[in-house]
């Protein structure tokens, strides 16, 4: 499977390119893989529009989710493309990104129990242990929270997995952060 370029696309994939070449400046690579079948480019571009959107997340809390789950997951291009945006969009300190980067402990309590439980919730494949469940409910997290984990893990579970089956190549935007399991 190949990385399109724009003129080998159709709808809707095609207008999805366009627009994020439009706001990027740039169309990732990942984009160009899933365009092979625009249902999966719009499935992923419309989950993390709206997760981005209507999680009721932080847009820290949101890439603490997003790394977790592709560390764990062991996606090399989704790791450098969210440590790009955790540290450009997010504001997330270095200490943070590099804890979430080497799977370590996070400080911060209510993080530390986040990442958990996405990463849970993606080992145990939707069966949560209870120890992470109750985690997020002592340190304040709510059902639409939790929700909002749910479609973080699905989101990543696309984009991880054709990741994994393309070995997408890690744009240059992205290179700063590269990473391996």
């Amino acid at each position: 499977m190949k990385a399109l370029k724009l003129s080998e696309t159709k709808e809707p994939a095609t207008s999805i390119l366009e627009a994020t070449q439009s706001q990027l400046g740039a169309i990732p690579n990942m984009f160009r893989v899933m365009a092979n079948n625009p249902s999966l480019l719009k499935a992923y571009t419309t989950a993390d529009e709206s997760f981005r959107k209507d999680s009721g997340l932080t847009p820290q809390e949101q890439e603490v989710i997003l790394l977790s789950v592709s560390v764990y997951n062991g996606c090399r291009y989704c790791v450098a493309a969210h440590s790009f945006l955790a540290t450009h969009k997010s504001d997330m300190p270095k200490d943070v990104l590099e804890a979430l980067r080497t799977q370590k402990k996070l400080t911060d309590k209510k993080l530390n129990a986040l990442s958990n439980f996405a990463i849970s919730v993606t080992k145990e494949r939707g069966y949560p242990t209870d120890e992470a469940m109750d985690q997020m409910r002592e340190v304040g997290y709510t059902d639409e929270h939790i929700a909002g984990v749910i479609t973080a893990v699905g989101m990543k579970t696309m984009s991880n997995y054709i990741n994994h089956i393309v070995e997408t190549e890690v744009d240059a935007m992205f290179s700063d952060f590269k990473w391996e399991k």
